[in-house]
């Protein structure tokens, strides 16, 4: 699992993009793909990402069916449509990758349970252990350096492919197999060791509570995965009275958008959380009523904070339930429509743009907080939300 995300890879332009966000995001517990709901299909899920396609599903289609007749693969025939397109978050999976990739959506993935972060030094740093998971099983600890994996060094490899290698394989091998076993090298205090880790199917953390200083509750959200935001919402209504919630979305790569709703909802009582186009169609996404309205929120955000990440931190910003603590949202603020092509793969075209209650856009743009820090950021918004009258 990795600090934000894990993965199977997306092909097209974003390949890279969508392995920092998606595979990354899985294994850290994050996830990069937004679903909206309301398209017509209860199934379908319409990922929120970037920028207008100049094709569609029925030319994605005709391509397929045209390579498939050639005796050629409807997928590399999808991928030369995306690439054309001009849709720099366009995207096509395999079947595999695309059932992986919801099964994250679900809240699950293969991998071993360990976080890890480059240090400061430039070492594979574990930053985080899943408890009851294979890492933990072998006593692997937060600060300990992976070395090698597989005797191969990681020394100079980008985290999400170090990130691959703990799943299962490079980013172009697709998923792991669960009850295979991967070899850490790993250091601690100078010392020395491998040890052998068995893949496992295991659920995401999504969703971390803490008290900090002054009783401030501290809700830590790595993605919107299936269940989030009843956890959110959980954490909410179980605070004492009085306290006040800080919201920490850094990091949150995305999820699904109805989870993100059902967060929002936690800190107002219905009306809106935002609006969205599909092909031109207007639609408008609403709170449920009876969310706490009185407690002081501060959102606490950086660039990393993507997509249904952003539609709450806009929401809660333009409905003045919240102070935004932090740098420049990322700005992903688009509406994706999956296709099934007739080989199984599934490609992905943008579709429309969703725009915060105040009507301002996100994609390309992000959200600007309303206190912009870059240093101690957290100390900050502890600072905001104690004048608020958060801290007890």
């Amino acid at each position: 699992m990795s600090g934000s995300g894990s993965h199977h890879t997306p092909r097209g332009p974003r390949r890279g993009a969508v392995l920092t966000l998606v595979f990354v995001s899985v294994l850290a517990t994050a996830s990069a793909t937004d679903s909206l709901p309301g398209t017509g299909d209860d199934s379908a899920r319409v990922p929120v990402r970037s920028v207008a396609s100049t094709v569609d599903s029925d030319d994605l289609a005709r391509a397929a069916a045209e390579a498939v007749a050639d005796g050629k693969s409807g997928t590399e025939a999808a991928e030369e449509v995306v690439s054309r397109s001009g849709d720099r978050w366009g995207a096509v999976y395999d079947k595999s990758e695309f059932e992986e990739f919801e099964q994250a959506l679900d809240g699950e993935y293969t991998g071993v349970g360990l976080w890890a972060r480059r240090g400061a030094g430039g070492q594979m740093e574990v930053t985080r252990v899943q408890p009851g998971g294979p890492a933990q099983r072998a006593g692997v600890r937060p600060g300990d350096t992976i070395r090698d994996i597989d005797a191969d060094s990681v020394a100079g490899l980008p985290v999400t492919e170090v990130m691959a290698l703990l799943r299962g394989g490079t980013a172009s091998e697709g998923a792991g197999v669960v009850g295979s076993t991967v070899v850490l090298g790993l250091e601690r205090d100078g010392r020395r060791w491998t040890r052998g880790l068995r893949r496992a199917r295991l659920a995401t953390e999504s969703v971390t509570v803490d008290t900090i200083r002054g009783g401030t509750l501290r809700i830590k959200v790595d993605a919107f995965t299936k269940g989030t935001g009843k956890r959110v919402r959980d954490a909410v209504l179980d605070a004492p009275a009085g306290a006040g919630v800080l919201l920490d979305l850094r990091g949150n790569g995305g999820g699904l958008v109805t989870e993100a709703v059902t967060a929002a909802s936690a800190f107002l009582d219905g009306g809106l959380v935002a609006t969205y186009d599909i092909r031109g169609e207007q639609r408008a996404l609403y709170a449920d009523p009876g969310g706490d309205t009185g407690r002081p929120v501060v959102v606490l955000v950086d660039a990393g904070t993507m997509s249904a990440a952003e539609l709450v931190t806009g929401a809660l910003q333009d409905r003045g339930r919240s102070i935004t603590v932090g740098a420049r949202t990322f700005g992903k603020g688009s509406v994706q429509m999956p296709s099934r092509l007739p080989d199984g793969s599934v490609a992905e075209l943008t579709v429309g743009h969703y725009r915060t209650p105040a009507g301002h856009g996100v994609d390309g743009r992000g959200v600007t907080p309303d206190l912009l820090v870059s240093e101690r950021a957290q100390q900050r918004a502890e600072t905001v939300l104690s004048g608020l009258g958060g801290a007890r």
